[in-house]
Order: structure tokens, then sequence, then C-alpha cells
């Protein structure tokens, strides 16, 4: 391919930080690479943008790639996700039309240190207390102190392991609960693996959820769940917004059985300002940052650069299709 000449577009860098997160000038001469910055929200939109695509960089799951849109991308030949996975790629589909699809790396994880920044900000009404300063207030609340307290955890992967050793530096009972958990792994995190889901809600002051979302997990915090949970728990989500019966949820905080949620990912990505969640005073909501760190993104576009240069030598790294 050392003749060729290919057209890069950067998806979704919403920040405007893509290009200084990595060398790209190691591609110039083959490959020219433009930073998309928009949204792009239907399907037409995105197709007309990438028609003249050979190489798409993705940044997570933020833009759909479905069997519909890769037909409408015949110069597709190389699409890049950060990190290594993506379920809104269909991979099959990409095979099938000889796309490429490859992987990065990341730097640890950077969501397990968002869902402490959510459960303490919740714990001491941070965000109440640091507006109403500025408007003149003094100590306007009285904090959830966590020492003792109980820390539940759905799912004990990478996520939930890092969660749960800062609840133990915390001097927190940590608790988790997966469908395949076992008390030797469970103890190997250094936690007491929950007899049920249902106890694990009735049990914690605080609940973290870093499951992955499959059709088994879909909705799994449901209404019987929520009304388990005691009346001043914390209820945390930085993992998929599909885990919790939204429903449930709005009903839930309606009826003010939960002392707080903290969401950092939702139904429709980006989410807008009349989400029905962000009524209640007592959701505390980020724009999905759980990855979003400077560490992170160059360990992802770092290997963006490097998977489209190993593409050109005809030597594809990281393929995950």
């Amino acid at each position: 391919m050392a003749d060729e000449r290919f057209n890069c577009v950067v998806l979704d860098d919403y920040q405007s930080v893509a290009a200084q997160c990595a060398d790209w000038s190691v591609l110039e001469g083959s490959v020219d690479v433009v930073f998309e910055t928009r949204y792009l929200a239907s399907k037409e939109a995105l197709i007309a943008r990438l028609a003249a695509a050979d190489i798409v960089v993705a940044n997570r799951e933020r833009t759909l790639f479905d069997s519909e849109v890769l037909a409408a991308l015949p110069r597709l030949k190389l699409l890049v996700t950060t990190g290594m996975g993506n379920a809104a790629i269909d991979m099959a589909a990409a095979r099938a039309r000889n796309i490429v699809v490859c992987g990065t790396g990341n730097a640890g994880a950077p969501t397990a240190e968002l869902a402490w920044a959510l459960i303490l900000a919740l714990a001491r009404n941070i965000v109440p207390e640091a507006n109403g300063i500025k408007a003149g207030a003094w100590q306007s609340s009285l904090g959830l102190g966590l020492k003792g307290r109980v820390l539940g955890l759905v799912g004990l992967g990478r996520v939930g392991t890092a969660v749960a050793l800062v609840g133990t530096a915390f001097s927190m009972n940590v608790m988790a609960w997966s469908p395949r958990l076992n008390d030797e792994r469970a103890a190997a995190a250094g936690v007491i693996r929950a007899e049920s889901l249902i106890s694990l809600f009735e049990q914690s002051d605080v609940v973290s959820l870093h499951a992955t979302l499959n059709a088994a997990s879909l909705g799994l915090v449901n209404a019987d769940l929520l009304a388990a949970m005691k009346p001043h728990a914390l209820l945390v989500n930085t993992s998929r917004a599909g885990l919790i019966d939204e429903a449930a949820l709005i009903s839930a905080l309606q009826s003010n059985r939960l002392g707080g949620v903290g969401l950092d990912v939702f139904a429709t990505e980006p989410t807008q300002a009349d989400n029905p969640l962000f009524a209640f005073d007592r959701v505390l909501a980020t724009p999905h940052l759980g990855y979003v760190t400077d560490q992170n993104f160059a360990a992802y576009f770092g290997d963006a650069v490097e998977n489209i240069a190993a593409f050109l030598k005809d030597a594809p790294i990281r393929v995950l299709n």
C-alpha cells in the first residue's frame, strides 16, 4: 500500500483533543487525517461524512456501525475502535465486507476513579454544598460517613476490583455479586461474596454497578431491587445504562426511596437536558466520563496510530474480527 493515499476520519472528538493525544505526523505522506468534533446523530449524516473515508477511528461506542452503515461505506478498509471491544460495531458484517477492525489498549481503569468521584460527591453532597457556598449558604446538609458502611459491587471484574480496593481503604465492608463469582475469587479481591443479588441490595449503603450488559443483565436492577435498598442508600452506575430499568428508577426517585443516584451512562448518548432523570435533585449526572482521561486517550490514540501504520504495511495488529 506504499503508493496509495488514504483518507482517515477520527470520529466523535468532542473535546477536540485527539490530535494532541498522539503523534499523527508519522502517517504524513500516506494518510490525510481529519478530526470530527460533532456528534453525527443520524445514519444519513454519518454516511455522508464518511463517504470518502478509507479509515475511520471510532471513539468507544459513541457511533453505531451496523450492517446498514457498513454497506453504505464501500471505501472503508480499516475501522479502529478505542478499546479492545465495541458492541456498536457489527463485527460479522465488517468481516463479510473485508473491513479490518482493530482495537487499542488503555491506561488501566479510570472508570473506577470516576465511580469513586460520584460516590464521594453524593455521600458528602459536594455539588449542592459547592453551589451553596457560592450563593452565600453555609453547611446546609449532613454527609453520609462511609467508614464501617457496606459497599455492594455488582460485578467484580477489573473495574469492580479496583473500586473494592478503595472501599477497603475507606474501611468499608465490601461485598460483591455476579453470576459466576465464587468465594475464592471474592476472597482474592478482599471482598465477601453476597449470597444473592437482592441480599446485596438489602445490606448495602452504596451500590456500584460494574457488570457487562447482555441479554441476561438487561434491566437487572429492577423495581424489586430498588425497593430493597435502604432509604439513605446510594446507587452508582458507570457501566451501562441498560443494567437499570429506567422506569423503575424514576418511580423509586419519585417515591423518595433512594438517598442518591450517580449516573455516567444513559440509554441514548449524548443525552439531552430534557432527560426525565434530571428532574431529581438526588441525581448526579456526568456525560460518560468514565474513560475520558488524558492517560487513557494517549493510550487509545497512540495505539490507533500504530494500528493504521501497521495496516499500511499489510500487517494489521490488534485485529478484532
